[in-house]
């Protein structure tokens, strides 16, 4: 019996805690900022993950929470944390087009910099010219390529963003550059039918990745 007892005293802080957990998550749904920040002040883990993998910061940023974001950034939220996909709460401000939360993370120490999507191009792919901008000043790389190889000039070529484009090209984004399927920002531009990117891009030496192949048996 009284081991019984000492068992089901070892497991109350962990139904305690998924319960807190749950708390957590319902309050998040609902964008309820003053729940968060109470559970937060009774010991929850401020750099609790979800079950998609979410940081608090990320999730955050996500609803648009910015109370929330500056008591996660007070108490000293992990930054750079990335989700399962790859992504930092900077990465998701970026593709958001968000700049107050874009600058605020940056200010705070946030990478700008890493493998994989960095903010830049996620910036660029969803046509957040400013954003883009701001992340140049701030020292992204402006080369940057992304597991496939792919540039943030690549993206804003593909998407249309012919403002984008350009700016890229202003601060001597390479538009050579070809990634694990031969194609360029060129061959973006030509699929997405963005001519105006077309002629920016061969303006300045963009020119496809694609090598024609010529049959001389004909």
């Amino acid at each position: 019996m009284k081991k019984l007892f000492s068992l089901l005293l070892l497991l109350l802080p962990l139904t305690a805690l998924a319960g807190a957990y749950e708390d957590m998550e319902e309050a998040m749904i609902r964008k309820d900022s003053a729940s968060v920040i109470a559970l937060l002040d009774r010991g929850m883990d401020v750099n609790t993950v979800s079950r998609t993998g979410d940081t608090l910061l990320i999730q955050a940023i996500r609803q648009e929470m910015p109370e929330l974001v500056d008591k996660l950034l007070t108490r000293r939220a992990r930054l750079n944390a990335r989700n399962r996909n790859g992504e930092t709460a900077l990465s998701i401000a970026a593709f958001m087009g968000q700049m107050p939360y874009v600058q605020r993370l940056v200010e705070a120490g946030a990478e700008v910099n890493f493998y994989g999507w960095p903010p830049l191009t996620y910036a660029a792919f969803n046509g957040h010219r400013e954003i883009v901008e701001y992340l140049l000043k701030r020292g992204a790389e402006i080369n940057a390529k992304t597991e496939n190889g792919s540039t943030a000039l690549f993206f804003a070529a593909r998407n249309g963003h012919t403002a984008i484009v350009r700016l890229l090209l202003e601060n001597d984004a390479d538009p050579t550059i070809a990634n694990e399927n031969d194609e360029t920002a060129v061959d973006a531009a030509l699929k997405g039918k963005n001519t105006d990117s077309v002629e920016l891009l061969r303006d300045v030496g963009g020119r496809s990745g694609k090598t024609l192949t010529i049959d001389l048996s004909k």
